[in-house]
């Protein structure tokens, strides 16, 4: 069973019209992409708090001279956690990327435009400081925009404001797949005929006290505080943790007929959606991530297409001992050999993990990869490690087409999501 709501027959076909991104290598498209491709790592010692010496963790992959000020004025920044002015910024390259900078004008009918915006916690960094706020001054001096600021679904709302959006409009929670939910969300809506035109990904900001010191506190994250650029390091025997991240991704998502109609440039095209829970513990995955491996069948069902067709995977690749064998067998397992012919790599040895965010941006590499047909290297490789032993491209950047890419997102609470898509070759 693929999960869709109606046969392929019936259902319309879905295309990337625009892309955008505000990352920890780069604060659009074009300069993430270099980045990545010259296996630029995001990470350094954490500069948006001063971290306690009892701390365990001193590193982050932070977003660095961000100005949003081409998109948000200086009373709208005011009012908009950082999350929510990522979510802005990467929308409006998105938009801009798809020849609407100014919204759907009479391209689209506003009722048809929909946008599906996630983020796994929200305004983190507002609640934090509207508490202390609170402590310190008492609850009169709390900010009465301290709701509609925390709010994780602010950034889509904002999103549907700026540009005009009056079609569906939600945000996915499901901690690091929720903006790989929001993307399958809309692509669903699309091929149904809910919308026509659809913004869909996520945005995090989070590299706060609070976050910092419960992800140390589970011990999920690194404690190579003196190495901070090659502290990520997926799939590498020395791994110890993730490097949390922060940043925001985004595309537009629109009808093929629709696309063609108007003369859109087209990036790419969704055809698969594949999501699962694992009903198994609330950080961890089960044995061989049996619901991952589903969440990839599923993707492939929905595409209508084989292992073999398969010729990269963006994988969820955290760094964390954990999720990286696990992954490895689950890929193993759905593709079969397929597995060890192809690049299994992870884009988070260089931005790190953008938790809630890290889905739509990872979409928005994996249609870089297939129009430009090179894929990024997997940065920070010291130490081979037998449980996980596909081609990372450890090596430096793979230079092969791509017809066909999967990318993964895994979340606490037992979330596992696969989206499938496909290089546009005009057809």
């Amino acid at each position: 069973m693929t999960g869709r709501t109606g046969s392929a027959a019936t259902e319309r076909r879905v295309v990337i019209t625009g892309l955008g991104a505000v990352t920890p290598v780069g604060n659009d498209v074009p300069a993430m992409w270099a980045a990545m491709l010259a296996g630029t790592s995001g990470g350094g010692p954490i500069r948006q708090f001063e971290p306690a010496e009892d701390l365990p963790t001193k590193v982050a992959c932070e977003v660095k001279d961000f100005d949003p000020s081409h998109v948000i004025d200086a009373k709208e920044m005011r009012r908009y956690d950082r999350f929510a002015q990522f979510g802005l910024v990467a929308s409006a390259e998105a938009m801009a990327s798809a020849g609407l900078p100014d919204g759907p004008g009479d391209v689209v009918d506003p009722a048809r435009f929909g946008v599906v915006f996630g983020s796994g916690i929200g305004g983190i960094n507002t609640f934090e400081q509207q508490h202390r706020t609170m402590l310190e001054r008492g609850p009169r001096r709390v900010s009465p925009f301290f709701i509609p600021m925390f709010i994780p679904d602010i950034a889509a709302g904002l999103i549907s404001i700026r540009f005009g959006a009056k079609g569906p409009n939600y945000a996915t929670v499901s901690a690091c797949a929720s903006s790989a939910h929001a993307i399958g969300d809309a692509f669903r809506a699309i091929a149904r005929g809910d919308a026509d035109m659809m913004l869909a990904g996520g945005a995090e900001s989070t590299i706060t006290q609070m976050c910092v010191a419960g992800f140390a506190a589970m011990k999920a994250m690194t404690t190579r505080n003196d190495e901070p650029e090659t502290a990520s390091r997926p799939f590498d025997a020395t791994r110890d943790g993730f490097v949390i991240g922060e940043g925001a991704g985004a595309l537009v998502l629109e009808d093929l007929g629709h696309a063609l109609a108007r003369g859109a440039t087209i990036h790419g095209e969704v055809v698969g959606y594949g999501a699962t829970g694992d009903a198994y513990h609330i950080t961890s995955p089960p044995p061989e991530h049996v619901g991952a491996q589903e969440a990839m069948r599923l993707a492939l069902q929905d595409a209508e297409v084989d292992p073999s067709a398969v010729d990269y995977v963006n994988a969820h690749g955290t760094s964390t001992p954990v999720n990286d064998e696990h992954e490895t067998i689950a890929i193993k397992a759905v593709l079969g050999a397929r597995a060890h012919e192809i690049v299994v790599g992870s884009t988070k040895s260089m931005t790190g993990h953008l938790l809630g965010a890290s889905g739509a941006v990872e979409a928005v590499a994996c249609a870089m990869v297939m129009k430009e047909e090179r894929i990024p290297p997997t940065i920070n490789f010291t130490t081979p490690d037998p449980t996980c032993d596909l081609d990372y491209a450890h090596g430096g950047v793979v230079e092969r087409p791509v017809a066909l890419a999967l990318s993964n997102s895994f979340g606490f609470g037992g979330h596992n999501v696969c989206l499938a898509l496909r290089r546009w070759d005009g057809a």
